[in-house]
């Protein structure tokens, strides 16, 4: 099955079909129930992106819920993309969830398991994992494609969701096992991707070079996860605190060499060359443009790289 076999009302699935470079972006709701702040987060970015994600609990700490989150957006007319994590809800609320955001239709889906609570605000709550991000891809599919649920029941009104996963070339072991785990999740229905923060080029090739020698590319869309960074802090944070980021010294070293007041500026020209190089890659389809909390940056970025403005599409 390919990523182009199931058509959906999805804008960003039509953008893709196209044979547009989409453009995504994302936003993390509030720690307070102040919706206010999805809403100008989205219009900062709303004609720059073809579709907007909406993080869940990211890194286990409570937020605002990603499905009201994605309401909002659908309400100012904008595409947003649900992020669902396994971690906190049993296979009962995880399709009880799927079926709200589709009466509100919300088209775009991104299937994860989710950080543990330990990393979080809440160490001690008890976690779910019910089900994992591969399980969830299937539990979707078949909602949508067959109208039934996990304990048998049909249903005549099915969700029309593009599905959607993540993926991380630098989660190691090896490249090659970060391709046989996407197979996984292609084989269970995927129908794109967006990765991890990319900033080893080499791997990403490389990641993609097998995809492309699996059919893969054909199956799921690839879109590549950019992150432009603030400053030497954030290089080095990141290189050395986060897990499944692989920050070369090299990009250390070039935000290191330019003053203080000039790396935010270097942080945003490295992000725009790795999607020049990564346009010429076979079977990327596009960019998830990750500014955290630097939403006000994402125009810039979109704009100088080539990528505005955005393209239309029928129903989009």
């Amino acid at each position: 099955m390919s990523f182009m076999d199931i058509d959906t009302p999805s804008k960003l699935q039509k953008i893709i079909k196209a044979g547009h470079l989409a453009v995504t972006s994302e936003v993390g709701p509030p720690r307070s129930a102040d919706g206010k702040v999805i809403e100008e987060k989205g219009n900062l970015i709303k004609d720059y992106v073809d579709a907007i994600n909406v993080t869940d609990n990211q890194t286990s700490v409570c937020r605002l819920c990603s499905l009201a989150s994605c309401i909002r957006l659908k309400l100012m007319g904008l595409e947003p993309v649900l992020q669902m994590v396994t971690r906190d809800r049993n296979r009962i609320a995880l399709q009880s969830d799927i079926l709200g955001a589709a009466s509100f239709g919300i088209n775009n889906m991104l299937c994860l398991t989710g950080d543990h609570q330990h990393f979080g605000d809440h160490a001690n709550a008890v976690n779910v994992f019910d089900l994992d991000s591969i399980q969830l891809i299937q539990t979707v599919k078949m909602m949508r494609d067959e109208g039934r649920l996990i304990g048998g029941h049909e249903f005549d009104v099915k969700p029309q969701i593009f599905i959607g996963a993540a993926a991380n070339p630098f989660a190691g072991p090896n490249v090659e096992l970060r391709v046989a785990r996407l197979a996984k999740k292609a084989a269970a229905g995927v129908q794109f991707i967006q990765t991890q923060c990319i900033y080893n080029m080499d791997t990403m090739k490389t990641f993609m070079k097998l995809m492309v020698d699996r059919g893969l590319h054909e199956k799921v869309a690839v879109l590549a996860g950019i992150t432009p960074m603030k400053n030497v802090g954030m290089a080095r944070y990141m290189q050395k605190r986060v897990p499944g980021i692989d920050v070369p010294d090299a990009i250390v070293d070039r935000l290191k060499g330019v003053p203080k007041e000039k790396q935010a500026d270097e942080g945003i020209n490295i992000a725009i060359e790795q999607i020049e190089e990564l346009k010429e890659v076979e079977g990327i389809r596009g960019f998830h443009i990750m500014a955290i909390e630097w939403e006000e940056k994402v125009p810039e970025i979109v704009e100088r790289a080539g990528l505005y403005p955005r393209p239309k599409v029928n129903g989009g």
